[in-house]
Formats: structure tokens, C-alpha cells, sequence
């Protein structure tokens, strides 16, 4: 809800000169498209006012003195101009099409391979709703500017001019009567367009509200009946509902007015030409069908001042929309590669964490002074509470973000002389929420490395316990999981995520909570069938359930940014401990679970009555 309000208030920015030369050298590349059109527009213009033209010289030289060869001259000229039209006006058409699909796609493919080089801190601070408004909205909209709206601009200035010289040919006194009245038609228009653009601005401002209303209510409706609100919830949506009526009725009684108002100055102007025409007409120096063409002429400039009235308005909202565009790819990575980074083939050997403090946004440091020596194909786990630095260990690791001070060294090498690819293309990482794309389960397993085989596809879902269930499908390995994967469980969803990370053979793994939303069963069948991945590469593993971590080589308990305790899993029960209390904690609420098959249902029953 407030996205929308916020982004219809950034449209009443002022107009941003440097921000338009941007928009407009999108065009650059595309210049002889740009010439074509302009050119092909021109010449349209010119034939609109040459058909007006040819009307006098019917009117005055066929129709007034009787002349039928010279109306059948005229006839087969304006012939002519109507064939040359037609071919101008699929010619700009057809041009500006082809502009504006470049253009779209430029900008979509330059935001889009933008978007891979920027650090995953951006993504953590930038809602998906704004990336994914700056992809397709705005981009749509500065590509409708710098093409149609081109065109439009471009047609109705050649049109005014066109009409105002062929006005001054036939008569220049009665051309500046006309040209007296221009500003004041386009001062109406532009101040309509400003109006009637504000309570839209409000009536869509006051829908944004009314969407998010409704979901609220959809979405919270068992608290609104759980607290008899629905008469106070409709007292507010009334109020809500009323205020978009007024704001578009305001807009519509705007609209109603804008045309008779600029039609009414058009017919003042055209009542001052058949005035001072006539008498001018009387003397010889206009002849009837002037007086007729200069009243063409005028209605003619209506359309065309409105046209520029309506593309101003809507250069103010590209320019907003490309404000918000340039600054996603003026984005700069936080992380980027040393121009002389290097890709050493392999990853493998110790990793070594040296004094390193980190801290986002420069907040309270959520690691500082760590140090950590893990050796080679060594299988860490890291416990602890929510916020200790868990997960920022391992995102470090992966150089999803860079330590503020202390180094990390891979395999004997300080990790930021190597490149991002190097390192991250070499570690297989399963988070706690799995995330799948569209397509079936083939290819989402065969994500983790694009040109395996449909065997190797097939063992490692055997390898970490999904073949069982994926055989269970109609389809089997050819099932679609949906968007998101929101046609399997949660569960099925880890499952495929695992052999997604096992099939890119990873020289370094890391399990953030992986295992988190599989049954029991399910979790020791993973635990086996990884215990060959697991010894023939380092491995990192962050756990919820302890009794998952019995075999790793060192078990580091991990708070508020510092190792409190490290060892074995005997070794760290043997010292009674922070790690003792939680595993007998864990191990308690574990058995009374076992022993009371309720419990846990009475526990969420109690949470949602909270």
C-alpha cells in the first residue's frame, strides 16, 4: 500500500534537465531509427496542411470560377498527397514501434545484468516490489517518453507550424489574429492537464489505500471477528471510499470541462476570422475558400496543442520513474573484484578467519575480533542464539559480503585476490527457506550444474532422499513445482535444493538450518547420504536440532559475535557447559513431546490464541 502512494508523490518532482538528456541519449544508439521517424512524421505534417490547401484551391479555383479541368488537377494532386500520407504514417508508425521495443530492451537488459553484479547486501536492503517497479514500469514508461511520446511532440509542433506558414501565405493579417489566441489555448490546456493529473494522482493514491484495506481485512478477518471490528472496519473503509469518489469525480467534472473550455477559445478565434475575413473578403483579399481553410486550419491546432499539453504531464512522470530507474543502475556493488583477481582452478585447503570484526550498516559489530583456523575437509558446526553471527560467518565465507577489518584466507590465499566466481561457483550452499524456480524438478536439480547428465540428476537425488518421493509424482523428474516451488511441500522443496547443491560437486558446503523443515526420517536419510559429500570437502553447518551435528569434527558455540565454546560433541558435553544446555534443553522438550502427542498441538493453539 504506502509503494504506491510514495511513488505517485515522487511524479510532482520538478523537471530535471540532466535527468532528461539522460533519457534522451537512450536514443543515441538508436539515431537513424530516430531520423527516419522524425523525418516520415515531418512529412506527414505537411501533407495534413497541403490537404487543407488543396481544399482552398478546390473551393476557389474549381468550385468558385466553374473550372473543371482545374478541379480534376487538384483532385489528382490531392490523390497524390493522400498516397504519399498513407505511406508516411506506416512508415513512423512502423519506426517508432521498432525504437521503442530497442529501447525496452536495452534498458530491461542493462538493469537486468546491473542487477547480477550487485552485492547481496543490495537485495537485503531493496524490496523486490521496488527492483521489480523499476524493471518493467518505469522502464515502460521512459521508453513510451523517448518514442511515442517523441512522436506525438514532434507531430504536433510540426503541425502547428505547418498550419501557422500556410496560414501566413494566405493571409498574414488574419495568421496573426490566430497566433494571438495559440497561447492562451495552450495556457488552458496545460493547467487542465495539471489538475486533472492531480486527482488522479489522489483518486489512485486513495485506491493504493482501499487495495491494502481489503487485504488487511481478507487477510486478518479471524482477528476481526475474534474482535467485532467489521462495524468499525466499514466505517473506515466508507470514509476511504468516499474520498476516492470525491477525487474522481473531480477528475471527471476536469475532463468534462477541459474540451468545451479550449473548444470555446477555438470558436472565439474562428467567430474573430470570418469577422475581419469577410471584410477582408470584400476588398478581394481573401477569397472564400481562404476564409475556409484558415477555419481548417485552427480546428485543426486544437488536437495538437492538447497533445503537448498531455506529453508534458507525462514527461514529469518519466522523468520521476527515470530518477528511480538511473538509480538502481547507478547502484554500485559493495563487493567487486581486484582487477588482477584471479581463478586459481580450486578452493581447496584450510580457511582461516584472521581477526575479522563485521558489521551491517555499519551498526554494532555482529562479528568482531573472530579468528578461526578450520582445516581441510573438515566438517564445522555452528550453535547458538538467534543473532550470535551464525549466519554471518558463512556469508562472509561465501563473500557475500567483505569483513570491515582482518582478513579471510582460502586455501593459502587471501579470498579478495580472488574473483567472486572463483570462490562461489565452488561452494554448494543449502539455506533454511528453499527457494525453487519454474520448470519441473529436473531442472531445478540440474540448476546446480547446467550440463549434467540426466543420470547424475537422478543420483543425487538418490544421495540426499528425494527419488523416493519424486517417483512418486505422474510425471516423476518432468513434475512442475510450480512458482517458487509452491506446488511441493517445504519439506520436498529442501530436498531437491540439497541435490541442487550436491550435483555442482562443491569443493566447500554450507547448510544454513537445512534441514530444518524435514521430518525425522527424512533428516537421518539426508545424514547418511551425505556423509561421503560431507568427508571429501569442508563443510559448514548451521543447526537447529543438535542431535544433527553428533559427528562433526568441532562444534563451535557461537554468541553475540565470539566462539564461547569449541570442541567435540563428547567433549562439549563432558564440560557441562552453554552447549550442555542446550542439547539437554533440546533433549528434554524432545522427550515431552514424546511422551505427550499433544503438546505441540497445544502449544501452536496457544500461539495463535496470543
Amino acid at each position: 500500500m504506502p509503494d504506491d502512494y510514495f511513488e505517485e508523490e515522487e511524479f510532482q518532482t520538478q523537471f530535471n534537465g540532466k535527468t532528461f538528456k539522460r533519457i534522451l541519449s537512450l536514443i543515441v544508439p538508436h539515431i537513424k531509427w530516430v531520423i527516419g521517424f522524425l523525418v516520415t512524421i515531418a512529412l506527414v505534417s505537411a501533407m495534413d496542411a497541403i490537404f487543407t490547401y488543396l481544399s482552398k484551391q478546390i473551393i476557389d479555383l474549381g468550385i468558385m470560377q466553374q473550372n473543371a479541368q482545374a478541379l480534376v488537377q487538384i483532385m489528382v494532386i490531392y490523390a497524390s498527397v493522400q498516397v504519399i500520407q498513407a505511406g508516411g504514417v506506416f512508415s513512423f508508425v512502423y519506426l517508432a514501434g521498432i525504437l521503442g521495443e530497442r529501447v525496452r530492451y536495452d534498458l530491461r537488459r542493462q538493469m537486468f545484468n546491473h542487477l547480477q553484479s550487485l552485492s547481496l547486501s543490495y537485495y537485503s536492503k531493496t524490496p523486490v516490489g521496488w527492483i521489480m517497479s523499476r524493471v518493467t514500469s518505469d522502464s515502460e514508461r521512459v521508453a513510451d517518453l523517448v518514442t511515442w511520446g517523441l512522436v506525438d511532440s514532434t507531430w504536433a509542433v510540426m503541425n502547428i507550424l505547418t498550419s501557422m506558414i500556410f496560414m501566413v501565405i494566405i493571409n498574414w493579417r488574419l495568421a496573426l489574429i490566430v497566433f494571438a489566441t495559440l497561447p492562451i489555448m495552450f495556457i488552458l490546456a496545460m493547467e487542465f492537464r495539471k489538475r486533472i493529473l492531480g486527482e488522479y494522482r489522489q483518486t489512485r493514491r486513495m485506491n493504493s489505500k482501499i487495495v491494502g484495506a481489503f487485504n488487511e481485512n481478507i487477510s486478518g478477518v479471524r482477528v476481526v471477528k475474534a474482535l467485532g471490528r467489521e462495524k468499525g472496519n466499514l466505517e473506515e473503509f466508507k470514509l476511504l471510499t468516499d474520498e476516492m469518489y470525491r477525487h474522481s469525480y473531480r477528475a471527471s467534472w476536469l475532463s468534462a470541462l477541459f474540451l468545451p473550455t479550449v473548444q470555446l477559445t477555438a470558436a472565439i478565434a474562428l467567430g474573430a476570422i470570418v469577422w475581419y475575413g469577410g471584410y477582408q473578403a470584400e476588398s478581394g483579399a481573401i477569397t472564400i475558400g481562404g476564409i475556409s481553410a484558415f477555419a481548417a486550419y485552427v480546428t485543426s491546432m486544437m488536437w495538437p496543442i492538447q497533445d503537448l499539453a498531455r506529453v508534458f504531464s507525462d514527461m514529469q512522470q518519466a522523468i520521476a520513474s527515470a530518477e528511480r530507474m538511473f538509480s538502481l543502475i547507478d547502484a554500485r556493488p559493495e563487493i567487486s573484484d581486484h582487477p588482477r583477481a584471479i581463478d586459481p582452478g580450486s578452493i581447496r585447503g584450510d580457511i582461516i578467519f584472521d581477526h575479522v570484526t563485521f558489521a551491517y550498516d555499519n551498526d554494532e559489530p555482529v562479528l568482531e575480533d573472530f579468528s578461526l583456523h578450520v582445516r581441510r575437509g573438515e566438517t564445522i558446526a555452528l550453535v547458538g542464539p538467534t543473532g550470535g553471527g551464525k549466519s554471518t560467518i558463512v556469508n562472509l565465507l561465501c563473500r557475500f559480503y567483505e569483513p570491515q577489518s582482518g582478513r579471510i584466507f582460502i586455501g593459502g590465499r587471501d579470498y579478495t585476490t580472488l574473483s567472486q566466481l572463483a570462490i562461489q561457483s565452488r561452494i554448494g550452499v543449502v539455506l533454511q527457506t528453499p527457494h525453487l524456480f519454474s520448470g519441473n524438478i529436473r531442472e531445478n536439480i540440474r540448476y546446480g550444474r547446467l550440463d549434467a547428465s540426466d543420470e547424475e540428476v537422478i543420483a543425487a537425488a538418490q544421495l540426499v532422499g528425494a527419488y523416493d518421493f519424486i517417483m512418486r509424482f505422474s510425471r516423476q523428474f518432468d513434475e512442475e513445482v510450480g512458482e517458487g516451488g509452491n506446488l511441493l511441500s517445504v519439506g520436498q522443496k529442501q530436498l531437491i535444493s540439497l541435490a541442487r547443491a550436491i550435483l555442482s560437486n562443491p569443493e566447500v558446503f554450507v547448510m544454513d538450518e537445512a534441514t530444518s523443515s524435514v521430518d525425522t526420517l527424512t533428516e537421518a536419510l539426508i545424514q547418511k547420504g551425505m556423509e561421503n559429500l560431507l568427508a571429501r570437502c569442508t563443510s559448514f553447518v548451521i543447526a537447529h536440532r543438535l542431535s544433527t551435528i553428533k559427528k562433526a569434527n568441532r562444534i563451535l558455540v557461537i554468541e553475540q559475535g565470539r566462539i564461547a565454546e569449541m570442541g567435540t560433541h563428547q567433549e562439549l558435553l563432558h564440560l557441562r557447559g552453554k552447549y550442555y544446555q542446550l542439547y539437554t534443553k533440546q533433549f528434554r522438550h524432545q522427550m515431552e513431546e514424546a511422551f505427550d502427542p499433544f503438546a505441540e498441538k497445544n502449544e501452536t493453539v496457544s500461539k495463535e490464541a496470543a
